[in-house]
């Protein structure tokens, strides 16, 4: 056979019995779900900011860089919601390479997929337990995603998935916003309807079962950037880009216009320093224009505890093992300037 069937997983609500939600847990939970719907809906104008890995590779400095993130987060709390990025999954263009924290929870060892559920889990659960942070992960695989789906805060679905129908079906049925990132090619088209799809009610199959959705009407774009035919990163971010998206939301039916601007991927051609201009830029073209300021509900960066990324063979606490990350100083800078600039 072509595919050898190691073992049957547990199913999440397995999973979720053996690593619970305490009360209080629960309720922080529920009070963070509405502060962030808020801003979606337009009724808060706070400032959200999914920041953090790349890829969260190690618990001990995911940890630790929330535990100085939370610390932020009291000082800018009147403006800016911050949404931890805990990403246990990575996208690999063409399937080789570290693929997160779910298929390894040690970088440094084989995958063992049984091991990475409860240790994706445990990363979560600590985040809010010790921290109060519900955090954002992406939806790599849409089965998996009722393993988190009581812990997220906030769902990313990538350039590469948005086009495929069932990431689209599964985020119809998700109660927390989900953000649908424009696909590598940069066609805004695909993303407008991977948002239509989202906001729409569904019957599919889903881990089994026959399921119908009642549709995610928080499920919004995401911008970042794109490469084209010759092979070019080309940004869209730009005053241009958000006016332009801003008409192609106006020409629909389409709940809660909303775009979280990603700092990093094509946007800066992965130049990680380059987030702190882009974000700066995002911040003064949502002042210039009042359209534009309810369109854009926040950024997406890429921080980590040390500048850049790990080389091959390199191991360094707080420094990303995947792509590069702007470091702790240089974010704690940023999060305060933007937050002085809204």
């Amino acid at each position: 056979m072509s595919m050898n069937f190691k073992r049957k997983l547990p199913i999440p609500k397995e999973i979720k019995e053996q690593y619970p939600l305490t009360a209080q847990m629960q309720k922080v939970k529920e009070e963070r779900d509405q502060e962030i719907k808020s801003v979606f809906t337009g009724e808060s104008n706070k400032f959200i900011l999914v920041i953090g890995p790349c890829s969260a590779d190690h618990k001990e400095p995911v940890l630790e860089y929330i535990k100085r993130l939370r610390l932020v987060q009291e000082q800018v709390k009147d403006k800016i919601i911050i949404v931890p990025r805990i990403y246990t999954n990575k996208p690999r263009t063409t399937g080789e390479g570290y693929k997160g924290m779910l298929h390894q929870p040690d970088p440094e060892t084989e995958p063992d997929m049984l091991n990475g559920i409860i240790a994706i889990r445990d990363l979560h659960l600590s985040a809010l337990k010790d921290y109060n942070f519900t955090c954002a992960d992406e939806m790599l695989y849409p089965e998996n995603h009722r393993y988190l789906s009581d812990l997220l805060a906030y769902v990313a679905v990538g350039a590469r998935s948005a086009e495929n129908q069932q990431h689209r079906l599964v985020a119809s049925g998700i109660d927390e916003p989900v953000g649908m990132k424009n696909p590598t090619s940069g066609d805004l088209t695909v993303m407008m309807n991977s948002i239509k799809a989202g906001q729409a009610s569904h019957t599919y199959l889903y881990r089994g079962w026959e399921v119908t959705s009642s549709g995610n009407p928080l499920t919004h774009a995401i911008l970042r950037g794109y490469v084209d035919f010759a092979g070019k990163n080309v940004s869209n971010y730009h005053y241009e880009d958000l006016a332009n998206l801003n008409e192609l939301y106006a020409k629909t039916n389409l709940s809660n216009p909303s775009v979280i601007v990603d700092t990093n991927h094509a946007n800066s051609g992965k130049q990680y320093l380059e987030q702190i201009r882009i974000a700066k830029e995002v911040i003064h073209s949502r002042n210039h224009n009042d359209d534009i300021k309810k369109l854009v509900k926040g950024l997406m960066i890429e921080s980590y505890i040390e500048d850049g990324a790990c080389k091959p063979q390199e191991h360094i606490f707080g420094k990303s093992i995947t792509d590069p990350c702007l470091g702790w100083e240089k974010t704690e800078k940023l999060i305060y300037d933007i937050a002085d600039k809204l």
